[in-house]
């Protein structure tokens, strides 16, 4: 039900994206006129790639450029900036990201995050170009609704001109929406003599959003890190694989007071995090 809800979704984005003009120009707006061209009687979205007169999109931004990361029940708001350019100047710009292999058919898209307004909020830079932004919302008791959804996302990205120009990409670029995660660690015994062995667990998870819950990320490479007390540097000791459950487990030898964490630099669906230090007082 909720893959349906997504592709009605880019069907609705898409007809929204027919950008506000002039009353006095909306019958014959070629960008209106295209875009309502392209949704068929079925729902289907039809390919979106096209240029009318010079409009010219220079750069899209998801997120400030930053990845998109969701866990398993708080929504994530985020913009979308289309900069555009255009000699009588931008009217407006629309954007919004959408998963799948192609615009085409039901069959090619299995998600959607696309913006509440039909238009975007544009701010002048100069008299030929402007940046138009939309805000989205990736819930993950919505549309994002599974693993699946995990990665790569494409930006559909549209722009129109004060003289009703107009140019759409339906995959303009990609950007990546991310399964939260998480990191723990815990250094034990604690105090410990020194040369004696300290064992330091913890455990990787990362939100699973068929479940919306927390589950263990394994067989990755977490490197454990220590940092002497007094410094604000961490260092990498060893690699540790993440086992059943996410679980990590390793041994080290006490020889000074420090803090103990483990690392773990993220993969293409999942982010790089942390785990807060845990002191050792080494005596």
């Amino acid at each position: 039900m909720r893959i349906r809800a997504t592709v009605a979704a880019v069907t609705g984005a898409l007809a929204l994206s027919a950008f506000a003009v002039p009353a006095a120009q909306a019958d014959e707006s070629p960008a209106a006129g295209a875009l309502a061209a392209k949704v068929s009687p079925f729902g289907a979205v039809k390919p979106m790639d096209e240029n009318v007169g010079d409009t010219k999109i220079t750069s899209v931004s998801v997120n400030g450029g930053k990845d998109v990361v969701v866990g398993t029940s708080a929504k994530k708001t985020f913009t979308i900036a289309v900069t555009a350019t255009d000699p009588s100047g931008i009217q407006d710009g629309f954007a919004f990201l959408w998963h799948g292999t192609d615009l085409d058919s039901e069959d090619g898209v299995d998600g959607a995050i696309v913006p509440d307004a039909d238009h975007g909020t544009c701010t002048t830079v100069n008299a030929t170009t402007a940046t138009c932004k939309v805000t989205v919302v990736a819930d993950p008791n919505e549309n994002i609704y599974g693993n699946i959804l995990a990665g790569s996302w494409k930006v559909y990205a549209a722009a129109q001109g004060v003289d009703t120009d107009y140019v759409i990409k339906d995959a303009y670029k990609t950007a990546k929406v991310q399964r939260a995660s998480k990191l723990t660690v815990n250094a034990s015994p604690e105090p410990v003599k020194k040369g004696k062995t300290i064992t330091v667990t913890g455990a990787l998870t990362r939100a699973n959003w068929d479940t919306l819950k927390y589950a263990g990320y394994t067989s990755q490479a977490v490197q454990l890190q220590f940092k002497k007390k007094g410094s604000s540097t961490y260092t990498t000791v060893k690699t540790v694989t993440s086992g059943t459950g996410g679980a990590l487990k390793t041994t080290v030898k006490a020889s000074v007071d420090g803090y103990f964490r483990y690392s773990f630099a993220g993969t293409s669906t999942t982010p790089a995090v942390n785990a807060a230090g845990d002191l050792v007082d080494v005596q």
